[in-house]
């Protein structure tokens, strides 16, 4: 496994910070790839098919459903990989979706694992999730990943890092 550690100014718009930005590059080269929790993140660098969705209607984004209900419209085994970028704590869940309409939404906490959940069935073997948040958990190995990399992006001061992994679904 490896793990980098470069620092970078903090970002709302997670895959503009130069490091992540280099990373998406490095790991995203060829296929498919979903993006449930998008905002306005612009990926068209990347030259792959990269099929967004965020809950929030103001996003430019291909979709606007919560993020399982988005991914469970595609067949199991259909994506090269996936993006994980939701918002990292109840705060930022009710910033994002504040007024949207979801009840409860801003601390129930449960659709980080039931995102996860439909991610590993719509990864295809081989195919990658890459995560970000304050946690290097990823998607698991009960969910059938192996962590191949973790990038810890520390912004200073009292900043929490943004830690991003990259996990191979198993099984191809």
């Amino acid at each position: 496994m490896i793990i980098e550690r470069m620092w970078a100014m903090p970002n709302s718009e997670t895959f503009t910070i130069k490091p992540i930005k280099d990373l998406l590059a490095q790991e995203i080269v060829s296929g498919i790839w979903l993006d449930p929790f998008a905002r306005n993140s612009d990926l068209s660098n990347l030259m792959v098919k990269v099929i967004t969705n965020d809950l929030n209607p103001d996003c430019k984004t291909d979709y606007h459903l919560e993020a399982t209900e988005f991914l469970k419209q595609f067949p199991e085994n259909y994506a090269d990989g996936v993006l994980f970028d939701p918002p990292y704590s109840p705060r930022q869940i009710m910033e994002c979706y504040q007024g949207i309409g979801i009840a409860g939404y801003n601390t129930k906490m449960d659709f980080y694992s039931k995102a996860k959940d439909e991610i590993a069935r719509v990864c295809k073997p081989n195919g990658k999730a890459i995560c970000f948040g304050w946690s290097s958990m990823g998607m698991g190995k009960g969910r059938g990943f192996e962590m191949q990399k973790i990038l810890l992006v520390p912004h200073g001061g009292t900043k929490n890092d943004t830690i991003c992994t990259v996990e191979i679904k198993q099984g191809g």
